[in-house]
């Protein structure tokens, strides 16, 4: 099945870098690239409807412009990059586009300042996770490119990987990763038995990918150990399971997500 990267503009400063990111990845993996924007009308309370479908108009055409710059300015010329600008509901329109015969993966920019940054991720980012039926890429501003040598893939003891994705994400970066890594955040005195063997299980199930290892981190010195593992931020993709504690759990979204992916400027994947 042909592959799609599904790419999310905004505008802001952060659209430059996820443009390059994202195309320089979908040229390793042979994937269409499709730029989304959904466009914000503003009209008038006591438009009436012809007044309406001209903002509307402008606003459309006005997008579809500065699409066509970002593309100008990091894609080269000769590439094929399709443009979307919508109206509707962002999910409804992801939903459809989910829906069609592609392999995919939404891409999305976190912003790292201010109030989202103390809210651990934006609302667009978190709608966009909960809802979409897809892989989706979370990218920080100051990644200028796609290398990843290593996957920190997050195990948790009661929301089990959805293994099937994970095995669709490893065919989007064929021959790139050199060390598989997954890991448990244990929280106070949990029994880790099980979530030892699942692991040892994952270890195995991928070494056939490519060299794989397993950790267990426990307590007060998890968030330390693990950061001193997470060493080159171009280089390194985090990988976490939609649903799971260390997802909704605000503490560990708070180090995972927060000190990981926005200070430390690592690519948070999230599996369906």
């Amino acid at each position: 099945m042909d592959k799609r990267f599904i790419v999310l503009i905004d505008f802001s400063d952060y659209s430059d870098n996820m443009v390059r990111y994202a195309y320089n990845w979908s040229r390793q993996a042979e994937a269409k690239l499709l730029l989304l924007h959904q466009v914000a009308v503003v009209a008038p309370a006591m438009a009436d409807s012809t007044t309406r479908a001209s903002i509307a108009m402008h606003a459309r055409t006005r997008a579809f412009q500065k699409l066509k710059a970002l593309i100008h300015s990091n894609v080269p010329d000769n590439e094929e990059v399709q443009l979307s600008v919508v109206e509707t509901d962002l999910k409804y329109t992801l939903a459809k586009l989910v829906a069609e015969p592609y392999d995919q993966l939404i891409f999305l920019s976190l912003k790292g300042t201010g109030l989202l940054k103390q809210l651990f991720m934006g609302s667009v980012a978190i709608d966009v996770i909960e809802n979409a039926n897809a892989l989706v890429a979370a990218i920080p501003k100051n990644i200028p490119y796609f290398s990843p040598r290593k996957l920190f893939i997050a195990v948790s003891d009661k929301h089990p990987l959805n293994i099937s994705a994970l095995e669709k994400l490893m065919q989007f970066i064929p021959g790139h990763v050199d060390m598989i890594i997954f890991f448990h955040l244990a929280k106070g005195n949990e029994d880790t038995a099980s979530v030892a063997e699942e692991l040892e299980k994952l270890s195995w199930r991928f070494s056939a990918i490519c060299p794989t290892q397993h950790a267990i981190y426990h307590d007060k010195n998890a968030f330390e150990d693990m950061r001193a593992m997470v060493l080159n931020k171009n280089e390194e993709l985090l990988v976490l399971q939609k649903g799971s504690r260390l997802f909704v759990d605000q503490l560990f979204r708070k180090f995972l997500v927060n000190e990981l992916v926005y200070q430390g400027e690592i690519p948070l994947l999230v599996l369906p």
